[in-house]
């Protein structure tokens, strides 16, 4: 009786790692998860919508485990003037975040800043005359802004 105890303890432990693995590998992000995060957060129209598309549905997305969170434009208007830049400021929040997480933002930064102003500019090609020329300088100070105080991780976490 106490061989067969022994026994099954040992057995139990052997199997143990087995156990955690799987376990470990059904919570781990899938393997394509860079990739993805980059098609979302280059400068074109086309990576905005699927951007906004998967922000649309986030549920679809679980197990890649996407900080979604945002603060929009932080502690700027998030529609200046009525320029509603506010989707922008969520993507660039969304790049910050993810990338951060991921410990890559610092090799991404500028590439995301720079997305974030094409949005911006997308957003302000809506307009014609004195009022896209006022987007357009409006979109220019934002992007500015995220170029110069926007946050490393080794320096804090604003976004």
């Amino acid at each position: 009786m106490r061989r067969s105890l022994s026994l099954s303890l040992i057995s139990a432990a052997l199997a143990l790692p087995a156990v955690l693995l799987t376990s470990t590998q059904a919570h781990a992000a899938p393997a394509d998860k860079p990739q993805v995060l980059s098609s979302w957060t280059q400068t074109s129209a086309a990576s905005y919508n699927a951007w906004a598309a998967a922000r649309a549905n986030p549920g679809a997305w679980s197990a890649y485990g996407f900080d979604w969170s945002t603060d929009y434009c932080s502690k700027s208007p998030d529609n200046p003037f009525g320029f509603p830049f506010k989707n922008s400021c969520a993507r660039h929040d969304f790049g910050y975040r993810n990338y951060k997480a991921a410990g890559t933002f610092s090799a991404n930064k500028a590439r995301l800043d720079s997305a974030f102003y094409e949005d911006l500019k997308r957003v302000c090609a809506a307009y014609s005359g004195a009022t896209k020329v006022s987007c357009t300088s409006t979109a220019w100070t934002y992007y500015k802004a995220v170029d110069i105080f926007g946050v490393s991780p080794a320096n804090g976490t604003a976004a």
